[in-house]
């Protein structure tokens, strides 16, 4: 699998990387052995970027992740995970649960926002010893929505000693929405924004700042969430938009989208996969399984031949913001 370094950095990520929330339970349980299978099955169809977080299952995702990775040579693969929620033991002990925060394990821990330089530091030992690894490649602040002061004067400048030292490799910024990022673009020296489901083939939010702010930058983007919550996957009445059921504007506008994909011949997440790889700036797709089943089709989808006469037509029906940039369409293959 074709492989980029990371904005001005040498950290090497594939065009496809595993998004690892599923495996801290989000939503619903996965055992172990499924947990590792996954893994297996990414690294087996040549995917050498995986993205974590403390937040996903309370600590669960990267303990499984550095429990799959551990035979690995630590130099073949990247590892990404992130700051700015640090982990407390629950007074309570675990007797509830953490559906609130939308994974199935018990609350033996709380998350506590801290942007704080000691905050990093601490949030990055407690995940290497999650991990039980020696290193983290990328490391990223997860969703400083209400704390971007803090994040930008003590976070960031403790990310960047960390990269000066040799620490870490690359750093950035993960969030859902665009234009924090883009401040962060023009205000600081970061690596790489995590973009999840603002730059997809139903919305281009981030085409209005963070992508050619990261392009004039040199700077890369990494792109999540590129079904909507799985809105793209089988839009339908009650599938889910931004892990909520979809308000009906914007189901009708996936019902177009599978239309007119339905039209070429392409699986609307083929198109969905594909899309984000248009713009320059774009490195690499982060996208979540649960089961080595859920790899397999995504790598399969990736693959797929799509044709110009679809992009074409996304555009014409207005479906595409204008000026979009499209990948570079692979002709349907000839029959045998």
């Amino acid at each position: 699998m074709r492989t980029t370094t990371l904005g001005g950095s040498t950290v090497p990520v594939s065009k496809l990387a595993l998004g690892c929330a599923a495996l801290g339970n989000l939503f619903h349980p996965v055992s172990d052995e499924a947990a590792h299978a996954t893994v297996d099955a990414a690294w087996d169809a040549g995917i050498r970027t995986f993205d974590t977080a403390p937040h996903y299952g309370l600590g669960l995702s990267e303990r499984r992740l550095g429990a799959a990775l551990r035979g690995r040579p630590r130099d073949t693969y990247t590892l990404s995970t992130k700051v700015g929620r640090l982990l407390v033991p629950n007074p309570d002990g675990g007797a509830g649960d953490d559906l609130a925060h939308r994974f199935a394990v018990p609350s033996t821990h709380r998350r506590v926002w801290d942007f704080s330089a000691d905050g990093v530091l601490r949030s990055l030992e407690s995940s290497l010893e999650r991990l039980g690894l020696d290193r983290i490649d990328v490391a990223l602040l997860h969703d400083p929505d209400n704390h971007a002061d803090q994040a930008l004067r003590e976070a960031y400048p403790a990310l960047e000693r960390l990269r000066a030292e040799g620490v870490v490799g690359a750093i950035g910024i993960g969030m859902n929405q665009s234009a924090l990022p883009a401040r962060f673009l023009r205000e600081t020296d970061i690596d790489v924004v995590l973009l999840a489901g603002r730059y997809t083939l139903l919305e281009q939010d981030g085409l209005t700042d963070l992508l050619p702010e990261a392009a004039a930058r040199g700077r890369s983007v990494v792109i999540g969430g590129v079904f909507n919550s799985g809105l793209l996957t089988a839009p339908r009445p009650g599938a889910t938009y931004d892990y909520a059921p979809a308000p009906q504007p914007v189901l009708d506008r996936a019902l177009r989208l599978l239309a007119v994909a339905g039209r070429h011949g392409v699986p609307l997440r083929a198109a969905a996969l594909r899309f984000p790889f248009g713009h320059p700036a774009v490195a690499s797709v982060l996208t979540g399984a649960r089961s080595p089943q859920e790899v397999r089709d995504t790598v399969e989808q990736l693959r797929r031949p799509i044709p110009q006469a679809l992009w074409d037509e996304l555009r014409a029906e207005e479906l595409l913001t204008p000026g979009t940039p499209v990948p570079v369409a692979t002709p349907p293959k000839e029959p045998s």
